[in-house]
């Protein structure tokens, strides 16, 4: 007999409970903590729904670091800006439709002018397959060749967990390309890998074009001179500076992948030589090799750099050694000039996620500063080893897969003149008091390659080194206030209870002790 107050006799209806499936009786409990929106239990699904040789190929591509997920935004936003950014270029989602409206909030605050496609499901239409009609649907509804060239379709994590089947879309419509990617959270470490993906896919779509016959050349037509593509995003500018450095070898700069429109991907395949001025576009890069393309590493940062990477160039191509001389004479003054000119004192660590790291490392390095720790969210390849060997050969910790945690613990242990890094490494900083810049928005959206890039950081970095007092100022009048037990807003001393604090840490500890037992056996 219950005392609870009810209304009518709904919470006396018989509830029928089904029983399991053969199927579900075979397949082990989620682990103790996980739920359906774990990482762990989604990548499980996925394998279980056929996508298991798609998520080793992202594993191999991708290797992931200390974490299993990505410690920043969701790396689906990546593909998304690429596709985004493409004349003539079509963008749908699939996905849960809060991170499809987080996707589309975040892009359209970067700057996109463009409607993004979203098909919706609920879970009748995941499990019955009626999603994946859907999709198809949308396609042939979209697919008009007067407006699009390509459309991009993308699931998000929950139907890849489920399986559904984006290859089965059919490759054109009309004339339109389909291009059908898959970018879970739980496969795909950072955004900037994300960009790898659509922009491989994209190359691979094109290649076979090639090979089919003949395509349409740029909309600036074909250059005469033989000429380099540049894979990664980079500044406007810096295309411009690395086409100037090469005219002297007879070669100029190509498209710069992922491209703007779907001409340049064959323009970006008919290079001479590909520039990995990111290193991390492994599918990229698979499709170059395939089409014969060799790939040279690092950049023309600084003076070091633009001599190295002008050499790589040049003999990747046959260039005569007197002309990739003529080259370096023509520009190696001027940077030596502008380091000159523009020094950056300081003790400083770098951070980030944008795959450029290492080149801003180096460029701060020659330019005078005292860098003690890069890290970086993105793996190391082979195309990075020029700058990682550059770097570690003057006593600087290079960190791949960084977690935040490794950022936070060099940042605290060097503290440093100025940490460069992501928002919660800049956040810690300035609690502490020292002056901080976020990588993304003030340091990589810089020119960073030949005369230009030599003096590019220097004001913005001095600027923030020097206002180190007034840090010191703004922490010692904002002492105590909003850090630990003193957080929001008191009317008097909070009520502490350190007695229950204890008791609920010996909880915690019991259960990671369970769970390590577990482990164990």
């Amino acid at each position: 007999m219950s005392n609870e107050a009810t209304y009518d006799e709904t919470a006396e209806v018989e509830v029928i409970r089904g029983t399991p499936s053969r199927d579900d009786a075979a397949m082990p409990p989620p682990a103790d903590g996980l739920g359906c929106h774990s990482g762990a239990e989604m990548e499980k699904a996925a394998r279980l729904a056929g996508n298991s040789e798609l998520l080793d190929k992202y594993r191999a591509d991708y290797p992931v670091g200390p974490h299993d997920q990505p410690q920043s935004m969701c790396p689906a936003f990546g593909s998304l800006r690429v596709g985004l950014r493409m004349k003539r270029v079509a963008t749908v989602l699939s996905g849960s439709a809060c991170c499809v409206y987080g996707l589309t909030f975040v892009s359209h605050f970067y700057g996109a002018r463009r409607s993004v496609g979203y098909v919706p499901f609920n879970s009748e239409t995941l499990v019955t397959g009626k999603l994946f009609e859907d999709i198809r649907e949308s396609v042939h509804a979209m697919a008009d060749p007067e407006k699009f060239d390509a459309i991009v379709v993308t699931n998000l994590c929950v139907p890849t967990a489920s399986g559904v089947p984006l290859r089965l879309l059919p490759d054109e419509i009309d004339g339109v390309r389909i291009v059908g990617i898959d970018v879970p959270g739980f496969g795909v470490p950072t955004h900037a890998e994300a960009k790898d993906i659509l922009a491989g896919a994209m190359l691979n779509y094109a290649r076979k074009e090639v090979e089919a016959g003949p395509v349409q050349a740029p909309e600036g037509g074909r250059d005469d001179r033989p000429t380099v593509a540049l894979l990664g995003e980079m500044f406007p500018a810096d295309p411009m500076m690395i086409g100037a450095m090469l005219a002297p070898m007879g070669m100029a700069a190509g498209p710069v992948v992922p491209c703007r429109e779907w001409r340049e991907l064959y323009a970006a395949l008919d290079s001479a030589v590909v520039a990995a001025i990111h290193p991390f576009y492994t599918a990229s890069v698979r499709e170059f090799a395939a089409a014969g393309r060799p790939v040279v590493g690092s950049a023309p940062v600084g003076r070091d750099g633009t001599a190295d990477w002008l050499s790589a160039i040049g003999r990747a191509h046959g260039v005569p050694d007197a002309r990739i001389a003529a080259a370096q004479n023509a520009f190696l003054p001027a940077i030596d000039a502008a380091l000159e000119a523009a020094p950056v004192k300081g003790t400083i660590t770098l951070s980030g996620y944008e795959g450029s790291e290492l080149l801003v490392a180096r460029l701060l390095v020659e330019s005078g500063a005292d860098l003690r720790y890069v890290g970086t969210a993105c793996p190391r390849t082979p195309w990075s080893e020029p700058d990682r060997d550059w770097l570690e050969s003057r006593g600087i910790k290079v960190t791949f897969r960084a977690s935040l945690e490794d950022d936070l613990a060099a940042m605290e242990g060097v503290s440093p003149d100025l940490a460069i890094g992501t928002t919660p490494v800049v956040q810690k900083a300035k609690a502490m008091g020292i002056p901080a810049l976020y990588y993304t928005n003030l340091i990589s959206a810089r020119p960073l390659m030949g005369p230009a890039g030599a003096g590019s950081l220097a004001e913005v970095v001095n600027a923030a080194i020097a206002g180190k007092a007034r840090m010191d100022g703004m922490r010692a009048f904002f002492e105590g206030v909003g850090e630990g037990d003193t957080a929001g807003i008191w009317e008097g001393a909070p009520n502490l209870r350190p007695d229950f604090r204890a008791q609920h840490q010996k909880k915690l500890d019991k259960a990671a002790r369970a769970a390590k037992a577990q482990e164990m056996i």
